[in-house]
């Protein structure tokens, strides 16, 4: 047989036949940068790797120690194939399914967008070869992901197929590489596993909606309380403030309301517990979604404080500071004035920036935890603390810099303009109601019941009991 393929066959590095026991040989169609990287990696995991090619002789660089025949000889020489061809391509396929008859057939192409075509490329490519046993696999895997090897964002194989002796192989395949298979089903699953490339960001658009919308909202009631209300009350253009004092409003206002909202989906579950008596029901369906979205909704928020961070750190060095600066010591040289030291102000001042700095420290450990690789690396308990104890903290600390920033504002008329509240003020109401809500949960009698209930504990409904005695 050897001697048959010998003529059409390139070999890159000549394979020892003398080790003992020989490595399985797996066959790839396709030489492209999908192949390649597979090819690499089976390479390193201990197979001998054969590639099929429309050009042997002129398919371009290919890993050290494969081969490279014809399609029809690379089939005749292996029992498994990726095909690591498009779908336009599998014409050329139908034409060797005298070849590839009782052969497992690795699909791992994905479409530019859904419900292009009106099958599965893996149901397609398993009617074009009725005879092979066709498997959906490692199409959610990029070349760079093979290349490099498995990490904690793409440690997972999605697989499915109509046999369970192939997709038993193809699972061995991927353990071997140091991926998890997990098995979808049959092959009418194709389509599902096809779509997961692309979706573009499906755990996030929930957060960037809502950011999104309070970022402009804010932006916008600013605008009209700033901008509008100086033009048309005072007849002055302070439009340049819609490029740093404005943003710099709504970015924390809109950080401290999502990370509120972070907490806020744990405290209704807990009340809806008590309500309850009980942890085995469900919670209902928004209040699921919210609260997987809840490691996005952070990150966003720690996103918007730190652009409040840099925002900050520019105003000494706005022209418009500068000039407020040097007008005030001006006018004051003019009057023959001092101002006088007021301790109460520096006191409000100092602690107003130390809240801040120790919350944006603290927001930054949460950030830094909700990492795969540095979550992984913490036990559930110490994870639990940082997200939790921690994360409560983070949102005391920020909701008190606003309490501090704010002062005694709300006192004066003069900042509730065209009486509208102030932003500041709108984005402490929802952190100071969670703050409430925590403290209750935090009541002895409170907690114990909802630990009870966690643990398993149930309260009898007296309705329920009425019910079974009037049964027995």
């Amino acid at each position: 047989m050897s001697k048959e393929v010998k003529p059409e066959s390139v070999s890159l590095c000549p394979l020892d036949t003398a080790a003992a026991p020989v490595p399985e040989l797996l066959c790839i169609f396709g030489t492209g940068d999908l192949g390649r990287s597979l090819g690499q990696r089976l390479l390193q995991s201990g197979y001998r790797v054969v590639y099929g090619s429309r050009r042997p002789h002129s398919c371009g660089p290919l890993p050290q120690g494969t081969q490279v025949m014809s399609h029809a000889a690379a089939a005749q020489s292996a029992s498994l194939v990726f095909i690591c061809i498009h779908r336009e391509h599998y014409d050329v396929l139908e034409t060797l399914a005298p070849e590839l008859k009782g052969k497992v057939l690795v699909d791992v192409s994905n479409n530019l967008k859904k419900n292009l075509y009106p099958e599965a490329n893996a149901e397609y490519l398993q009617r074009l070869v009725p005879g092979a046993h066709v498997v959906k696999a490692f199409n959610t895997l990029s070349a760079w992901a093979l290349q490099n090897g498995p990490s904690d964002a793409n440690r997972q194989v999605y697989l499915c197929g109509n046999s369970a002796d192939a997709k038993q192989t193809v699972t061995e395949i991927a353990t071997k590489l140091g991926f998890t298979a997990l098995d979808r089903g049959s092959l009418s699953a194709a389509r599902e596993l096809e779509d997961f490339p692309l979706q573009l960001f499906p755990e996030w658009r929930l957060p960037l909606r809502l950011a999104l919308g309070l970022t402009i909202t804010f932006y916008v009631y600013e605008v009209v309380r700033d901008v509008v209300y100086g033009y048309v009350h005072q007849g002055k253009d302070i439009s340049f403030r819609m490029m740093v004092s404005l943003p710099n409003k709504v970015f924390p206002t809109v950080s401290l309301i999502m990370l509120t909202l972070c907490y806020l989906p744990g405290v209704i579950a807990a009340f809806l517990q008590l309500y309850r008596g009980t942890k085995y029901k469900r919670f209902p369906d928004w209040l699921d979604r919210w609260m997987l979205c809840r490691k996005q909704l952070g990150l966003l928020a720690l996103g918007f404080a730190s652009l409040h961070v840099l925002y900050t750190l520019i105003i000494p060095i706005r022209y418009y500071v500068k000039f407020r600066i040097a007008d005030s010591t001006v006018s004051q040289g003019k009057l023959n004035k001092t101002l006088e030291f007021d301790t109460t102000m520096a006191w409000r001042t100092d602690s107003y920036y130390a809240m801040g700095i120790l919350g944006y420290a603290v927001y930054l450990l949460l950030g830094i935890t909700s990492l795969p690789s540095v979550s992984n690396a913490l036990s559930w308990r110490e994870f639990s603390f940082i997200q939790s104890k921690l994360g409560y903290l983070t949102l005391f600390l920020c909701t008190f810099h606003t309490y501090l920033y704010g002062w005694n504002k709300f006192l004066i008329p003069y900042y509730y303009k065209w009486y509208t509240l102030p932003t500041y003020m709108l984005s402490l109401v929802l952190p100071s109601v969670v703050m409430v809500l925590r403290l209750l949960l935090l009541l002895p009698c409170v907690d114990r019941t909802l630990t009870r209930i966690r643990q398993g504990w149930e309260r009898t409904d007296p309705e329920d009991d009425s019910k079974k005695s009037l049964l027995t």
